[in-house]
């Protein structure tokens, strides 16, 4: 069995609450006095780089109060964002960073100290213990090591997968399809990332035998089978650009797709149709059938990082079960924290219970760490679909 089967097999294990309480979290409490801590950390601060909706104002007041750390944060919209402004400023600028897990090859360069622009985790400092096991296990195989040393820990998963107004769109849980974006009566008014929707359509376009690519696994094969399997599902998608309706490469803009820009159906992360849902119960997020595309995104720190103690303070501090729970709350995405679900909303529950079904668990399609040729060809596809 593969690492990411391994991971399908943990989530698809018992219950939410049982699988969330496979592992207990280990939690320290500080010997020494608060007012010796805020003392020596009076002043003192930590660089934040990441995503929109990945750092709320709830955690970081929590850690600024009780370390008395001030956070500084900058948010970026995708990790082509992220490991661009890494690279162009030298590793520097930032401490803590949230690549997902399986980019972590693109932040290697030969420019940087010891051959990446992130710093190998200490392990001794960051506390590993509070991260359901599977995960931290199976990050390694996604990308989380290079040469031997841990560079990212396990942060938060979630999906892509439709978002749809189903008063307008009519669509059976179990039937909901990537081929539904395609539908005659959802013309030009479609939303989706360039970059996910070729990876969506291809699994339909598997499925149905018309480019054959072994549930897209094949643009991770080769080159030759890269270009191959983008090439004609580019071909396809161009054929139906009539289709499209709002592109959206971050979640503020994949939610304004569905406001303001009128599409009623859309390739999504999980955060926007959840939170669709949570003011209108006309929107529903749920799994293809093919298999919702599944990620494991990753906390670490740069190579060029100044402030290494509040780093790695501020890592352990977002690492425990209720400050997962908030961050859950706050966006839908679930925590890597053991416990946290113990202290979710029953909103987070439930709509949890009705997208990742037993069915659904046991068919996920998890993002493959990048090869060498993935990013660059996949832009190239990418481009031709932006300017169809």
């Amino acid at each position: 069995m593969n690492d990411k089967a391994k991971i399908s097999r943990a989530l698809r294990d018992g219950s939410r609450r049982s699988f969330l309480k496979k592992s207990a979290v280990v939690a320290a409490a500080a010997a020494t006095g608060p007012w010796i801590v805020n003392s020596l950390a009076a002043s003192k601060e930590v660089k934040v780089f990441a995503w929109v909706d990945y750092v709320n104002q709830d955690m970081i007041d929590g850690f600024e109060k009780e370390t008395g750390i001030k956070v500084n944060l900058t948010t970026f919209g995708s990790n082509d964002e992220a490991e661009q402004k890494t690279k162009a400023s030298g590793g520097k600028g930032w401490d803590v960073i949230f690549p997902s897990v399986t980019n972590r090859a693109n932040y290697e360069d030969a420019n940087a100290p010891g051959g990446i622009w992130l710093a190998p985790i200490d392990e001794k400092r960051a506390n590993l213990k509070a991260i359901i096991p599977s995960f931290l296990r199976d990050s390694i195989a996604l990308g989380a090591v290079y040469r031997d040393k841990r560079y990212l820990i396990p942060y938060d998963w979630g999906t892509e997968g439709i978002t749809f107004n189903s008063k307008v769109v009519n669509l059976k849980d179990a039937e909901v399809s990537f081929g539904d974006l395609w539908r005659p009566e959802v013309k030009g008014k479609v939303a989706f990332r360039q970059k996910s929707v070729i990876m969506g359509t291809g699994l339909y376009l598997d499925s149905t035998g018309v480019v054959k690519s072994n549930r897209m696994l094949d643009v991770y094969k080769s080159e030759e089978d890269a270009r191959r399997v983008w090439s004609a599902i580019t071909v396809w998608i161009i054929e139906r650009k009539d289709w499209f309706g709002a592109f959206w490469n971050n979640a503020t803009e994949a939610t304004s797709a569905f406001k303001d820009a009128g599409a009623v159906i859309g390739q999504t992360w999980d955060t926007t149709g959840l939170l669709l849902a949570q003011e209108d119960s006309a929107y529903k997020y749920r799994a293809p059938k093919e298999g919702i595309i599944t990620w494991l995104d990753s906390v670490g720190i740069l190579a060029g990082a100044e402030n290494l103690d509040e780093a790695y303070k501020f890592i352990n501090y977002i690492l425990t079960p209720k400050v997962g729970a908030v961050f859950s709350n706050k966006t839908g995405y679930n925590s890597a924290v053991a416990g946290f679900g113990d202290y979710t909303s029953d909103t987070f529950k439930r709509q949890f219970a009705e997208v990742y079904r037993p069915d659904v668990l046991s068919n996920m399609w998890w993002w493959q760490a990048d090869t060498p040729w993935f990013a660059p060809m996949r832009s190239e596809f990418v481009e031709k679909i932006s300017n169809a």
